[in-house]
């Protein structure tokens, strides 16, 4: 299995203590020299900076086509990161990519690209009895990561969860 990421997936966990499923679910993850860099901006004392410099599950590598990188910054309107995670996914030929931003999605998709972001992720890692619930995770993420989750989305994670109240 092959799995490619996004910033917000890794940073996203780490932020609430659970960048540990990450590798429970997919073992080594892969990330773009964008991603890292994107990863390590908030300064060397900053929580997902350290989690990140010593994660022996993330791997980075670089894509081999930055043409095309800048060509979907520009014309898909996508970050770097965003754009360098898609790249380089196509370019492993990726089994998934982890990504949440609306914008990178869509594109992923119409590249072909198999996708899951950090909802996605919570769920799986419930599925597989990793987590016991999905709900708390996800208040977390809100309170403590700022990560915008639109409550009818909220509603449907839990409802595929089993935690409807």
């Amino acid at each position: 299995m092959i799995v490619v990421s996004d910033t917000s997936p890794i940073s996203n966990l780490i932020v609430v203590e659970y960048a540990h499923l990450l590798p429970a679910l997919f073992g080594t993850v892969i990330i773009p020299d964008a991603v890292y860099q994107e990863l390590l901006a908030n300064g060397s004392h900053h929580p997902v900076t350290q989690s990140v410099k010593t994660a022996n599950w993330l791997e980075v590598r670089a894509v081999s086509d930055p043409q095309r990188v800048s060509d979907l910054e520009r014309d898909s309107n996508l970050d770097p990161g965003e754009a360098n995670a898609i790249v380089l996914a196509l370019e492993l030929q990726a089994t998934q990519l982890l990504i949440d931003e609306r914008l990178g999605r869509k594109e992923a998709k119409r590249q072909g690209l198999r996708i899951t972001g950090i909802l996605g992720i919570l769920l799986a890692a419930k599925r597989q009895k990793l987590i016991s619930m999905v709900g708390p995770i996800m208040d977390a993420l809100i309170c403590q990561a700022n990560f915008r989750i639109r409550p009818d989305l909220y509603a449907e994670v839990l409802k595929l969860a089993g935690e409807q109240s």
